[in-house]
């Protein structure tokens, strides 16, 4: 899975997501890409999931490119725990997403091919998605 090698802080805010994605939302690697339709985190599991599925099912050909990076830690606290004793322990690494935003992009490969792939990896994602090409011109 991935995460960061090394952080500043272990334990990071929540923050507030809201707008559309400005940076990120164009098709630049491939010819193809998973847009995001909404907002939210992406946990590293579920990045790892579509890359997995992806890699499976393309073998050799075409090239995958994950857009995303979980830099954010989720902290929780475990179950039936009494309030004050501080923040939760770090529980696992996500990225914030926006929509509109690129999730994974594929070259070297068909559409229809490109499709069927993608709907493999929007399966393992909790966000809805959609399927966009690289505009030309």
């Amino acid at each position: 899975m991935q995460m960061p090698k090394r952080v500043k802080f272990r334990k990071s805010q929540r923050g507030r997501m809201k707008g559309v994605a400005t940076r990120g939302n164009t098709v630049a690697f491939g010819d193809y890409g998973l847009m995001s339709l909404e907002m939210g985190w992406l946990s590293a599991r579920e990045i790892e999931a579509g890359r997995v599925a992806a890699s499976h099912m393309m073998g050799t050909e075409g090239r995958l490119y994950i857009r995303v990076f979980p830099h954010k830690s989720i902290s929780g606290k475990p179950a039936e725990t009494r309030m004050g004793k501080g923040k939760g322990e770090p529980e696992y690494y996500a990225a914030c997403i926006r929509p509109g935003q690129i999730l994974f992009e594929l070259s070297g490969v068909g559409e229809d091919f490109a499709k069927r792939c993608f709907n493999n990896i929007a399966h393992k994602m909790s966000l809805r998605t959609r399927f966009s090409t690289r505009r030309q011109g």
